[in-house]
């Protein structure tokens, strides 16, 4: 659609010495660098990097990750019933979800990087996710909690992980174990389980995302 819609299409060309070929041309030499300059600021701003610029990030002051839990046997949120202390009431990871954690963390350390903190939401699939990449035991924190079904408290965990990141300090190396819909409402972005997105930690705890890693 751009091309007809710029004048580019095949086809015979109006003769420019008729009264108001050229006035219409140039509106439409505007428009279409106009709709330029936006396609190819879009390209710039996509937060996605080939994979060596993401690792080459983390190793840098100042990032943090939030990853979406490994693969589940899919759906949103969890069964009716379900209770934070019974890991068997939830939607948990599935075996090719705990390779994938495994796998991370293997890649992780392959490259000599490791996390000062380690910390998730209190739903089992997360703190699994988090334990299995690290090899140790995740901190809960209820603001990277499920928001699924709990849409009244988006303002206020967003609200807490703002001032969490603010609190952090430049040199941390953090990974928050959380859900996808909670890091939509953090930075708008919806990433795929066991999708990690590095975040850039701005003044006031403001989040700027600088890339995403997937390990598959």
């Amino acid at each position: 659609m751009f091309y007809p819609m710029c004048g580019l299409q095949p086809g015979p060309r109006p003769p420019l010495n008729v009264p108001g070929v050229w006035p219409r041309l140039l509106r439409r030499a505007e428009f279409c660098l106009a709709l330029l300059a936006a396609l190819f600021l879009i390209a710039g701003q996509s937060p996605t990097l080939a994979q060596g610029d993401a690792w080459t990030l983390l190793r840098q002051p100042g990032h943090v990750v939030f990853m979406r839990h490994a693969a589940t046997p899919g759906g949103f949120g969890d069964p009716p019933g379900y209770r934070l202390d019974d890991c068997a009431s939830q939607r948990n990871l599935t075996d090719a979800g705990r390779a994938q954690a495994r796998r991370t963390g293997e890649a992780f350390r392959a490259r000599g990087l490791a996390f000062d903190r380690v910390l998730s939401s209190p739903w089992c699939r997360c703190m699994e996710t988090a334990k299995l990449l690290t090899g140790r035991d995740p901190e809960p924190l209820d603001a990277l909690s499920n928001l699924v079904g709990r849409a009244e408290h988006r303002k206020q965990q967003v609200t807490s992980l703002r001032a969490y990141l603010a609190a952090l300090g430049p040199a941390p190396r953090v990974l928050f174990s959380t859900h996808g819909i909670v890091i939509n409402a953090l930075v708008g972005i919806n990433p795929a389980e066991g999708e990690m997105v590095i975040v850039k930690v701005g003044v006031g705890g403001e989040p700027s995302v600088v890339g995403r890693l997937r390990v598959e």
